[in-house]
């Protein structure tokens, strides 16, 4: 029986992968250097400030950059991009679905708390979570099922009891090395991603509706 959902944060309740994505663009760009979109798609989900966009730009200089100038720099761009931003279609939706349900509410993210917790209040959607686990809560963040553990065990979860929702193919990974039922949500950045592992991939949180979604995870689990 499912008892509750663990959602990503970044790139699934808000798309802030594309504003991320454009400002290092824009830098890689400025620096004659080409990354094409799987390469990029799949440094994401590790961290909010994944190490290798860094490393590819110092591999094309041929020499180490200033990186707390470059993302201090970068992020102005990020935000300003991000300011724009809304939570993505069906994340409002499937909260208050949940919670007519009375299902438990859980966000799994690589990203620093500050991060996921002020885009959470300033949407209005905070006080919607049961709990938020961050990086700063575990050891490894993902392809690691540290986060997914930590948030089952936040909402006194198993892991057959839990949905995950995920747009990130280290984010799958991370909920299917915790047990869960993963459901792959690509966004306009990782939609060049694969998703083998997934157990379901939609083009959009709301394509289908809650029941659908629980109706699919507890048919897969009768039919394995």
């Amino acid at each position: 029986m499912i008892r509750g959902l663990i959602l990503d944060f970044d790139g699934l309740i808000l798309d802030t992968e594309m504003p991320m994505r454009t400002s290092w663009m824009e830098i890689y760009e400025a620096a004659g250097v080409k990354v094409n979109d799987q390469v990029w798609a799949s440094l994401l989900g590790t961290s909010a400030d994944p190490p290798g966009a860094y490393a590819l730009l110092e591999e094309h200089l041929g020499q180490p950059v200033n990186r707390k100038n470059l993302h201090e720099r970068r992020m102005r761009r990020e935000l300003q991009l991000l300011a724009e931003e809304s939570p993505l279609p069906g994340v409002r939706s499937m909260i208050a679905s949940s919670k007519e349900r009375g299902l438990l509410l859980a966000v799994a993210s690589s990203s620093d708390r500050s991060w996921v917790v002020n885009h959470l209040r300033n949407h209005g959607l905070l006080d919607a979570f049961d709990a938020v686990v961050s990086a700063d809560d575990v050891k490894q963040t993902k392809p690691a099922p540290d986060l997914y553990v930590g948030a089952l065990t936040r909402l006194g979860l198993l892991p057959e009891e839990a949905l995950a929702f995920e747009d990130s193919e280290h984010g799958v990974a991370a909920a299917k090395a915790a047990g869960l039922y993963c459901v792959a949500v690509p966004n306009r950045v990782t939609l060049c991603l694969s998703f083998e592992q997934a157990d379901l991939v939609v083009n959009s949180l709301d394509e289908m509706d809650l029941h659908g979604y629980i109706q699919a995870a507890e048919a897969s689990r009768q039919a394995g």
